[in-house]
């Protein structure tokens, strides 16, 4: 069975830039929301690219939150500018690697933090410091500053610190000596430096609240009291054997005294943010998994002030069968609007304190992100993308369910799309339903079918309800292939039972989910069935390999930064710890594609990037011999391997985004619609 989805095409100019890679990655990308204390300028940051066409460079641009003029770029710096903030005078801050004009000929490129008056003029910098500063957050009433920044792990100051680095740089150091674990995370190397946090009152020093943190801040989420008195952060703890947990701890901003305010054993917790009155930090607590029972997040409120570890903490909206992802406070504290996945959509709910009762907002098909509230609680500004839109800014009310969003006028006008939008539904082996959004192009009809894609998530606790813009649909459709994207078991936001279903068995449910929705895909007449093929990144890849071994329905399958070999891949990954609490190894065996490679008969592109941690570049290796070693005559050699030396886990430079796309199109072509092999031009 499909269904249509609500209109999909958006007010565009008629020529698509899906047929074009080139036309593709020079497509302006959104991220990010900040709103001004008085509610009256909106800004988000735009990717662009650089003159080069070899990188992307962001841009502030401020949109008008009454939807009535038209947006405008702020900043051309050639650096790049990201993380806007505003203070409490209304100055936008931001974050930039851009020269300072006042700065010693010879100093380091680094990232610091720029000021551009709210009254007009220059952007100027004003905070330093040797390691660089990451994302601003900026106390609405006492103007308090909070900021990540690398250090080395002996300085106490920030001259000492300088001092260090230029040591190093002059000696050519590049030597890490680890203490604990981890050493690595996701795309790049833990040191020689450590995250820490720095406060900092106006025209005062900046004030290390975290002078010997080690692996505390791996992952930093922090917030920060109105009144700037106490920040919040999210706090790694070790547990040994090489594992940590994830608390929440408070830090006063004058004298870095460090209280925990959410540990327990059995979860992990994040994304803490204060209440506006500063009473309360709502988080996500996420339940420790086990190889026999699934993760779950839930919402939390713990007050600020103390009640120690877990003593006053209290589930929100316990019997809310849904994910949350994120959150934001409404203005006088009384709810919290939050993210989560639900049916193959993103919407933003409602959350009341005081009852737990839940609305959602949302009525539409779309993803939203970056939720902020006007300061009268009365709208919620977002960004707002959807499997056919991209990221756009847009206003809800705050309070009406089922709401369609009013746009806000934009940097840029969404794309004209190559295709159409469905769903088709299905039904699991035990039952369960099954959904899927499927993207048919302009030429698909029953006279005249079209072949089909078979594209599995990555995650695997994930969902295809966004837009992407590494792994986008589009570019297949404008090149006459359908698209299916199906949310099989362990995908997020069918509901609890819907992960369970899937948990540990990689191999089973998800798999069988996946065939059941191709089958009823294949059965539409504007698809050709005897023309498919499949490909998958991370657990997609993963599951890109199983069904390699275990199906020859496919003509082509593409396996990017996938699993192969399981018993390698726990042990070898940035984060071994977690894989412990994923599969028992009698699981990983039972589950590990590597098993089954003599079963493959399918040819296979094999995708990896030397520097993913997540998924190292041995899973790649590995895989990659065990095909060769069963091709008899190389000259007969059906697959292939594309390999990135200076890639990671997603290949984020465009050209290599570009060429990613133009083999995976040469290789399916040549595999799928039968075209004589031709490898790209710049790998020829």
């Amino acid at each position: 069975m499909f269904e249509p989805a609500s209109p999909t095409e958006p007010a565009a100019p008629p020529a698509t830039p899906f047929a074009d890679l080139q036309s593709f990655v020079a497509l302006p990308r959104l991220a990010g929301l900040a709103l001004s204390p008085d509610g009256s300028r909106l800004v988000t940051t735009v990717a662009h690219l650089d003159r080069d066409r070899t990188a992307w460079r962001g841009a502030l641009w401020q949109v008008d939150p009454a939807g009535e003029a038209p947006a405008r770029r702020l900043t051309r710096g050639g650096m790049g500018e990201s993380s806007p903030a505003f203070t409490p005078e209304g100055d936008l801050l931001f974050v930039s690697a851009r020269p300072d004009p006042e700065a010693a000929p010879d100093a380091p490129e680094t990232a610091a933090l720029w000021s551009l008056p709210a009254g007009g003029g220059e952007a100027q910098v004003v905070r330093t410091r040797p390691g660089g500063i990451g994302s601003p957050l900026v106390a609405r009433e006492s103007g308090t500053l909070l900021v990540t920044s690398p250090t080395l792990p002996g300085a106490v100051t920030g001259d000492d610190d300088a001092t260090r680095r230029a040591a190093r740089r002059e000696k050519k150091i590049s030597a890490v000596l680890h203490g604990g674990y981890p050493v690595r995370f996701w795309d790049h190397d833990l040191g020689p430096d450590e995250a820490r946090l720095l406060a900092a009152r106006p025209g005062e020093a900046w004030t290390d609240l975290t002078p010997a943190p080690g692996r505390a801040l791996l992952d930093t989420s922090a917030d920060i009291a109105q009144d700037g008195r106490t920040a919040v952060t999210g706090w790694v703890v070790p547990n040994g054997h090489g594992a940590s947990r994830a608390t929440v701890v408070a830090l006063d901003t004058t004298t870095g005294e460090r209280r925990t305010l959410l540990d327990d054993p059995g979860h992990d917790f994040g994304t803490p943010r204060v209440s506006p009155d500063g009473r309360t930090v709502a988080a996500i607590r996420t339940r420790r998994s086990t190889p026999e029972r699934a993760p779950r997040q839930t919402l939390v409120l713990v007050p600020l002030d103390g009640g120690g570890p877990e003593a006053g903490a209290r589930e929100l909206a316990a019997d809310w069968d849904r994910w949350p992802t994120g959150l934001a406070w409404a203005p006088d504290s009384s709810a919290l609007v939050v993210t989560a996945d639900e049916q193959g959509r993103g919407p933003l709910f409602r959350v009341e304190v005081g009852t737990g009762a839940v609305t959602r907002l949302t009525g539409d098909h779309g993803a939203y992100t970056d939720p902020v509230l006007s300061p009268d609680g009365a709208s919620v500004y977002a960004l707002r993308s959807a499997v056919d839109s991209p990221p756009t800014p847009v206003r809800l009310d705050a309070r009406a369910p089922d709401q369609e969003p009013a746009p806000l006028p934009g940097p840029a006008e969404p794309p004209a799309l190559p295709g159409t939008l469905t769903e088709v539904t299905a039904t699991g082996e035990d039952g369960s339903p099954l959904r899927a959004w499927l993207v048919l192009p302009e030429a698909a009809t029953a006279a005249e079918p079209v072949p089909l894609l078979l594209w599995v998530h990555g995650g695997p606790l994930n969902s295809w309800n966004a837009w992407q813009w590494r792994w986008n649909p589009w570019l297949m459709a404008a090149r006459g292939y359908a698209v299916l994207l199906p949310d099989p078991a362990l995908s997020t936001g069918y509901g609890q039972d819907f992960v369970q279903r899937g948990w540990g068995a990689w191999g089973g449910t998800p798999y069988t989910d996946l065939m059941a929705l191709t089958d009823a895909a294949e059965a539409l007449p504007e698809i050709d069935a005897a023309r498919t093929a499949a490909m998958g990144g991370s657990f997609g890849g993963y599951m890109a390999n199983w069904i390699a071994g275990h199906t020859d329905r496919f003509r082509a399958i593409v396996t990017h930064a996938s699993l192969w070999a399981l018993d390698q891949f726990g042990p070898t990954t940035d984060l071994a710890d977690y894989w412990l609490v994923e599969m028992t190894p009698e699981m990983a065996a039972a589950n590990s594609p590597h098993h089954h490679a003599d079963a493959i008969t399918t040819p296979m592109l094999v995708i990896h990037g030397d520097k993913d941690y997540r998924v190292p570049i041995g899973e790649g290796l590995r895989l990659w011999w065990d095909l060769q070693s069963r091709v008899a005559d190389p000259a007969q050699n059906p697959h292939r391997f594309l390999y990135f030396p200076d890639e990671n886990h997603w290949v984020l430079t465009p050209q290599h985004a570009a060429l990613w796309y133009e083999t995976v199109h040469a290789f399916l072509a040549h595999h799928v619609l039968g075209e004589p092999w031709r490898a790209p031009d710049l790998l020829r």
